[in-house]
């Protein structure tokens, strides 16, 4: 895609969606955190159900240690593999007390470091929180990039690579949002609605879908 192209294409995006957000409820950065650790191979849907009762009684590391691994099990025991999570959100609040005193890094390098946090968790965190225009690739915006044309890898970490390579920097801070939506709602990974797409023209993508799904 060319760059007049790519520009065009996030033009769209944002004249459409100009302010997106993150779907995960969270009250601070810390229970962001634990939000977008909960949602690796789970829905934010389905986050979103389980986390308010947890919120109201934990909104800092501190609290969720007090409260434990058996105790938050009972808060996200309908999240997939909730046992892992509860583990590594212990851990890892462990380490932001221990390391950083109890408070959300706002670098890249400082959230990797935490127990439970990859490269895709850290990118959103900064993105979403911190309004970093960093590019966190999940599996929307892996299918969304590689159909569009604006990257070609199987790899979350190439495609990442890709895309801020290409990304105008007015668009950076927004991007990953409205690939990660347009892959939810529209750009679905079974029967595409090719037709309600607003970037169709500009899609080389040989799998369109002809006509609306009923």
């Amino acid at each position: 895609m060319t760059p007049a192209k790519i520009n065009e294409l996030f033009a769209r995006f944002s004249k459409a969606n100009p302010e997106p957000k993150t779907e995960l409820d969270y009250v601070n950065a810390y229970t962001l955190l634990v939000a977008v650790v909960l949602s690796a191979q789970a829905t934010d849907k389905g986050v979103n159900k389980a986390t308010p009762a947890l919120f109201k009684k934990v909104k800092t590391p501190q609290a969720m240690l007090k409260l434990g691994e058996a105790g938050l099990k009972e808060y996200i025991k309908t999240i997939g593999l909730f046992n892992s999570k509860a583990k590594n959100i212990i851990a890892m609040s462990q380490a932001l007390v221990d390391a950083f005193g109890g408070k959300v890094p706002d670098t890249f390098d400082a959230l990797v470091s935490l127990p439970g946090v990859g490269r895709k968790s850290a990118n959103v965190l900064l993105n979403a929180y911190f309004k970093q225009p960093t590019i966190a690739v999940d599996r929307h915006v892996l299918r969304v990039a590689n159909r569009l044309g604006l990257a070609k890898s199987s790899s979350p970490d190439e495609v990442e690579k890709q895309l801020a390579q290409i990304v105008p920097a007015q668009w950076a801070l927004h991007a990953h949002h409205w690939l990660v939506l347009h892959g939810r709602y529209v750009c679905t990974a079974r029967a595409p609605h090719c037709p309600a797409c607003l970037v169709r023209d500009l899609c080389p993508f040989k799998g369109k879908t002809k006509s609306p799904r009923l």
